[in-house]
């Protein structure tokens, strides 16, 4: 089978990349043809597939209004994207298309073409993008679903694209032109969804796509298990708003345990003011680490924290704690109680709620038995429900269900 593979950035920068790449591996290591699409960048990996990639758009970098016009346009509707694609198809020729992040630098004004040539669509959720202009179902660093039922307008109302009007009524725009007016998300034979809770949510926001039940999964861990709990607290992924990252540091100052942060993103700079403010010397930024250099990390800490306030998809960094034997201490909202579970592969706490977070950090410093009973419940969780060979299985159901109903 020749798969061709969709996401707008071609380098390791998020969740959505890595599933991306990840999936790639998985199919090409069973003999399946893989081709890729996506948006050129100097950060990009290598692909004989590059030379159909898009132009390069970044909607945060200052421009000229006639060049602001244009990329607007272009997250509207773009025929650079369905042109350069037509010629992909033509060379590749796969017998099945699967989309993952495609807003905005690519959008969805690709997926009639691809119908067109008769091939069926499947597309992984990796956000709340399907019924959130803005992705996230948050606002203000709470929860928000004003938007359910098509009600666009509601981001224009609130300003949630980056606190802009002009920006919000675009992404108001944007939804109601590919949804309402245009449809173009119908040509979607299966959405996957890597959540319990982002499926059940779509649905219940009044979301009419087919969606499966789809985990990521994580390849094997290098290492043997056995590795008993470390010091201190991880927390490892963006430095954004939505993290809760600042309920994070308010629970460091009510205790003297040490709490270490790795990541980059747009909250560092407040993350550094409020850590100098509190005089917080029990808190480390550690910075960028590489999936490499994670593992160290998180084989020395006690376990991991994730403090998230909005509503998490599947984490990647709660899989990958797990793979290295350490308990999570999770919020307990999204998707994170489906691998957090309590008492069991870790604790879940009060979103937003840095006493509750604190208590329960604690309580496993206190029980270092416990945490280690629960990390070895933790990774052959990972091991026998977030294996390859499972995901494999179950995502050549769908390819199958899906060619199938082609024919």
């Amino acid at each position: 089978m020749n798969i061709l593979l969709v996401n707008k950035y071609f380098y390791p920068r998020g969740g959505s990349e890595r599933s991306v790449f990840d999936t790639a591996g998985l199919l090409q290591a069973r003999g399946h043809g893989v081709s890729f699409f996506s948006m050129h960048h100097p950060s990009n990996r290598e692909s004989p597939d590059s030379r159909y990639f898009v132009s390069e758009v970044d909607y945060e970098r200052p421009a000229p209004p006639h060049l602001k016009a244009r990329a607007a346009a272009r997250l509207l509707y773009s025929t650079e994207a369905r042109r350069k694609l037509a010629r992909l198809l033509d060379t590749a020729r796969p017998d099945l298309v699967h989309l993952h992040n495609i807003h905005h630098q690519i959008s969805p004004s690709i997926i009639p073409l691809v119908k067109k040539r008769g091939l069926p669509v499947v597309m992984t959720l990796h956000d709340y993008k399907m019924v959130c202009p803005v992705y996230t179902l948050a606002r203000n660093g709470k929860p928000c679903e004003e938007c359910g039922g098509g009600r666009f307008s509601r981001c224009v109302l609130h300003r949630c694209a980056k606190g802009s009007w002009s920006k919000s009524l675009l992404a108001a725009v944007e939804m109601s032109l590919h949804h309402k007016v245009l449809g173009l998300y119908r040509g979607v034979d299966v959405f996957l969804s890597p959540s319990r809770f982002l499926k059940e949510k779509m649905e219940e926001m009044g979301f009419a796509g087919r969606i499966v039940h789809l985990p990521h999964f994580l390849p094997p861990a290098g290492d043997d298990p056995g590795n008993p709990p470390g010091e201190g607290i991880l927390y490892f992924g963006r430095l954004s708003s939505e993290k809760g990252l600042m309920t994070l540091l308010e629970a460091a100052g009510r205790t003297s345990l040490s709490w270490k942060i790795a990541g980059e993103g747009p909250l560092r700079d407040a993350l550094e003011a409020r850590i100098r403010e509190r005089a917080l010397t029990n808190v480390s930024l550690l910075g960028y680490k590489t999936r490499d250099g994670l593992i160290p990390e998180i084989r020395s800490s006690m376990f991991v924290v994730l403090p998230s306030v909005w509503y998490e998809n599947q984490p990647y960094a709660i899989l990958e704690a797990f793979a290295g034997e350490r308990p999570v201490v999770g919020s307990r909202i999204g998707g994170i109680p489906e691998l957090v579970r309590d008492g069991e592969t870790g604790l879940t706490f009060e979103a937003g709620n840095a006493a509750d977070l604190a208590e329960k950090a604690m309580l496993l410093v206190q029980s270092p038995e416990w945490v280690g009973d629960m990390g070895c419940k933790a990774r052959r969780l990972v091991e026998t429900e977030f294996s390859p060979d499972i995901h494999y299985r179950r995502l050549m159901d769908v390819y199958e269900g899906v060619l199938r109903g082609k024919a």
